[in-house]
């Protein structure tokens, strides 16, 4: 049934997404440091704050200024807020701050981002990593969360693939969000099951979200054998596992990022974008969301978010 979402409530879904996203992967970056063992994660050990946050969420912050300040997302200007924005320490691959620079010294984004690998664009796991808050902000219309998020893919990501990872997590925070306005936790199932609509049915990402939803209530580590980790860093490697993560674990944000980080690979992207698919649902300091602990020792977001 159609319904009214007023601003304010769309904003503050998608920054809890956001919150969840960040915290999700300023947590996972810290398991990169020598010492940390995601053992330590599941027996209850934190590592020592503050942890600092990566391009993931510098892209995702870029993503929610544009929807609130602009309640839409222009290409040009995400493009520009990408490139300007951007501080390479932060974790960037090659490729993407090539195809930034490229647009920070003029350079048109379809023309930087269709350069990316020969000429076919990448189909990395970035688009996908920043997208969870729009999908909250889009929590009344999915078809509105996947055309908005194919627009934030593809001022950095040309292949097709790429892109799809982004529509996946976008339509799947648009889920969670409604389902969290409803009152009613959607079915894991029927969670993937509608992800996988929204998408094209010869795509690998596609194929990969319907394996994943054949692997629900199996060990994780059946999970990973199947779907990847993020390790090859492509949407393909990457997108199916975490959703598989947040659909099991979407009332249990804690639980969802340890799965993540006892998973390996590309830990502080997969954990952010289950963090901000699953915040999307289970909230902020709120019983299975975000716990306030967590959120105290993540890295404060930068000041020109607002």
């Amino acid at each position: 049934m159609p319904f009214t979402l007023f601003p304010d409530t769309r904003l503050a879904l998608a920054r809890d997404s956001l919150t969840g996203l960040s915290v999700g992967d300023a947590l996972g970056s810290q398991f990169f440091v020598p010492g940390h063992r995601p053992a330590d994660l599941a027996a209850g050990w934190l590592p020592p704050p503050p942890w600092q946050w990566t391009d993931d969420t510098e892209m995702a912050c870029s993503v929610l200024a544009e929807l609130a300040g602009h309640g839409d997302v222009d290409r040009d200007r995400l493009a520009l807020a990408f490139a300007d924005r951007c501080e390479p320490y932060r974790g960037y691959g090659p490729g993407a701050v090539t195809i930034l620079r490229l647009i920070r010294t003029g350079t048109p984004w379809p023309v930087a981002a269709a350069s990316a690998f020969d000429g076919q664009g990448s189909c990395g796991n970035g688009a996908a990593m920043r997208v969870a808050p729009l999908g909250a902000w889009h929590a009344d219309s999915t078809a509105r969360a996947a055309a908005r998020a194919r627009r934030s893919a593809e001022v950095t990501h040309a292949h097709p693939e790429g892109i799809a990872g982004a529509v996946a997590v976008a339509v799947a925070a648009s889920l969670a969000a409604r389902a969290r306005l409803d009152g009613d936790r959607p079915d894991a199932a029927r969670l993937l099951a509608a992800v996988a609509g929204a998408l094209d049915p010869a795509g690998e990402v596609h194929l990969g979200i319907r394996r994943a939803a054949g692997l629900l209530g199996r060990p994780p580590d059946e999970a990973v054998a199947a779907l990847g980790n993020g390790s090859r860093v492509t949407a393909q490697d990457t997108v199916a596992f975490t959703l598989w993560v947040a659909a099991t674990h979407l009332s249990d944000y804690p639980a969802a990022i340890r799965a993540c980080v006892e998973a390996g690979g590309d830990v502080d992207t997969t954990a952010a974008i289950v963090g901000g698919i699953v915040a999307a649902y289970a909230g902020v300091g709120t019983p299975g969301g975000v716990p306030d602990g967590w959120l105290a020792a993540r890295e404060p977001l930068p000041q020109w978010l607002g």
